[in-house]
């Protein structure tokens, strides 16, 4: 005749583990019809004469047991958080020591841990347990000292995100916030809007104690400002420790007794305090404005720092402690594992220096993309350290051509239309990428600014104008107007590295200008360079990518024949090149063998857009000059 209530789910395996011989289904019916229903607690007439509700919770499941579980809202953030929602209050049943209070009648002071068996046997003496048996399950355990943990409701203080409108004006404050990147907004922000009210007390025997009074019959805390300025004046003279050892008269002043108040010893969540540096960082000082520029850290302190300082600084004075946030994400290994001496994939900074130098240490963090982990090892930095070699191998060309002897360029009196349009679309270039160079320094983006600058050097200069404008360089006469105007601009070049490197490279650019400078002045107290406008072509700009791809496919014809080894330089080639009507338009005046460096280049109409050409060697003699060939005799060697 008794009648058990069991998950549908679960029917089989509560017969047998119960070991039932006889049953049969009385009645089903879904768990909603559950609500608003009322159980007895089986002590009812033992000292827990309450009743018990039936809740609906998402957590239960139909892995094990009868799939209606008890509820102890005083030990588990599920249970605590579900009876939270239904207006049922904790109660607290376990003490300090882990023993059970006088809340829990009949097995007051007993030891948690010890209690499992006294309250089966008294389960059973009552006639209320249907069966018992062993389960394995995970439970919490200390990291430190590997004990198990105990969840214990106590009373502490809170700061309600709601009461006076501290959810919506974190929330507000966040919209006015810039981040870098930008995905930290969307993340911190989901914590505001889900996160409970901020339990700010902790009971420790150390740290910044909770200035509380609470009046020992009312149970009403002590809200008057002439005692907080009071307790403010003492703690600013003499430390917050005084707290715990003096006596209380002496905070509460003349106007309350301290016989009447009970003085709090909870300590204040060092989280809150953090949050509070602001105000004796920037406040407290002249030379620093509040708020501050930028927070910085960790990806990690958007639940930690930058969220209890926003926090704060929304209850206190209305607004976040900052107009911008940085987050970064952490040193890993080569291949995304935490740095463990156990797993031997450390890498000390001093031994980078030894090995590489502090400015390829300065590359890895400037070509770093930190909005994610940045991943670091031997081989990546062995990666960095040819890098440095191209870019140092840069600074040695300019220097070599410039013959150690830097002139700066008065750029504002610099007649651009004097110059050959080769060295116009340059200047367009370092026009453009000083342009990025501060946008990317603006949004504090470093590793697109270095990938830009490295790709500068590399292929815009190396093999582009350096690669075209060495013939002019080494064999046009010192007067010649075209090795002039290769020289000016070189100039340009030099003094725009050395300040766009500057940053990253500290000692390279250091070295560099040292030797270029003429006052002995540092390059990290020049300023960054402002081009006129009339640098900017877009134009020109437009036209010179057509030519660089028409280039680009020469090359590719150039390259077949050296590799059928039928010539061996590009300069003992000859080239035809077939271009559309509009290509063929904005050739003109352009010479393809200087583009090319081969010894001629004939531009002829083509019926199509398509742009073809034809390699051929190149026949004649050598120029022992320029090593051009030709049938006939070469200017320069007549010169």
């Amino acid at each position: 005749s008794r009648k058990i209530v069991v998950a549908e789910a679960l029917l089989e395996s509560v017969i047998k583990d119960c070991d039932i011989k006889d049953y049969k289904e009385v009645k089903k019916f879904k768990g909603k019809d559950f609500k608003d229903t009322i159980c007895n607690h089986p002590f009812l007439d033992l000292g827990y004469d309450y009743d018990i509700p039936m809740l609906e919770a998402r957590f239960v499941t139909t892995e094990q047991g009868t799939g209606i579980v008890h509820c102890a809202p005083s030990h588990g953030p599920d249970d605590f958080n579900l009876c939270l929602n239904y207006g049922i209050k904790a109660i607290e049943t376990v003490d300090g020591d882990g023993k059970y209070t006088k809340n829990l009648p009949l097995f007051e002071g007993i030891h948690i841990f010890k209690a499992n068996p006294i309250v089966i046997e008294k389960l059973k003496a009552e006639k209320k347990l249907l069966s018992s048996g062993e389960l394995i399950h995970s439970y919490p355990h200390s990291w430190r000292s590997k004990a198990p943990l105990v969840h214990r409701a106590t009373p502490q203080w809170f700061i309600s995100m709601e009461s006076h409108g501290l959810r919506k004006k974190a929330l507000k404050a966040l919209d006015e916030t810039t981040f870098y990147p930008d995905k930290g907004r969307e993340r911190i922000k989901s914590m505001i809007e889900t996160r409970p009210d901020w339990c700010v007390s902790r009971q420790r025997v150390w740290g910044v104690p909770l200035p509380i009074f609470v009046h020992k019959t009312t149970k009403e805390v002590l809200a008057d400002d002439e005692v907080n300025e009071n307790i403010a004046s003492i703690y600013e003279k003499e430390g917050s420790d005084c707290w715990f050892s003096d006596n209380p008269q002496r905070f509460l002043g003349d106007k309350y007794k301290a016989e009447d108040y009970d003085k709090m010893s909870d300590i204040v969540e060092v989280w809150f305090d953090s949050g509070c540096t602001h105000a004796f960082v920037l406040e407290k000082r002249e030379d620093l404005k509040w708020p501050a520029s930028m927070y910085l850290e960790g990806s990690d302190q958007h639940r930690g720092w930058f969220h209890s300082s926003l926090l704060e600084s929304c209850g206190t004075r209305g607004r976040a402690p900052y107009e911008s946030i940085l987050s970064h994400g952490f040193v890993v290994d080569g291949k995304g594992l935490k740095m463990s001496k156990s797993l031997g994939n450390v890498i000390a900074p001093e031994d980078i220096l030894k090995k590489y130098g502090a400015d390829i240490l300065r590359i890895w963090v400037a070509s770093s993309n930190y909005a994610e982990d940045l991943r670091i090892d031997y081989s990546i930095l062995e990666q960095h350290a040819d890098s440095y070699r191209k870019i140092r191998n840069t600074f040695r060309y300019l220097l070599g051509n410039l013959n150690d002897s830097f002139d700066k360029v008065d750029i504002k009196k610099l007649d651009l239309n004097q110059l050959p349009e080769l060295e116009q679309y340059m200047l367009h270039r370092v026009f453009e990428l000083n342009k990025n160079f501060k946008n990317y320094f603006k949004s504090y983006d470093f590793h697109n600014l270095y990938k830009e600058l490295l790709n500068f050097c590399t292929v815009d200069l190396s093999a582009f104008y350096f690669d075209i404008r060495k013939d002019a360089l080494y064999c046009d006469s010192k007067d010649s107007e075209r090795r002039k105007s290769c020289i000016v601009v070189l100039n340009i070049i030099l003094e725009s590295l050395i300040k766009w490197f500057a940053p990253i490279l500290s000692f390279t650019t250091e070295e560099i200008f040292i030797l270029i400078s003429k006052d002995n002045k540092s390059i990290h107290l020049e300023e960054f360079m402002e081009f006129p406008k009339s640098f900017e072509n877009e134009k020109l700009n437009k036209k010179w990518i057509e030519l660089k791809k028409i280039r680009d496919i020469c090359n590719i014809s150039i390259e077949a024949k050296r590799a059928s080894k039928e010539i061996g330089s590009s300069l003992e080639a000859n080239l035809i090149i077939n271009l559309g009507k509009d290509l063929l338009e904005i050739s003109k005046n352009i010479d393809f063998s200087e583009l090319c460096i081969t010894s001629s280049a004939i531009v002829q109409k083509s019926n199509t857009e398509e742009v073809t050409t034809q390699t051929i060697k190149a026949e004649g003699d050598k120029c022992p000059v320029c090593w051009k060939i030709s049938r006939e005799k070469c200017v320069r060697h007549s010169n």
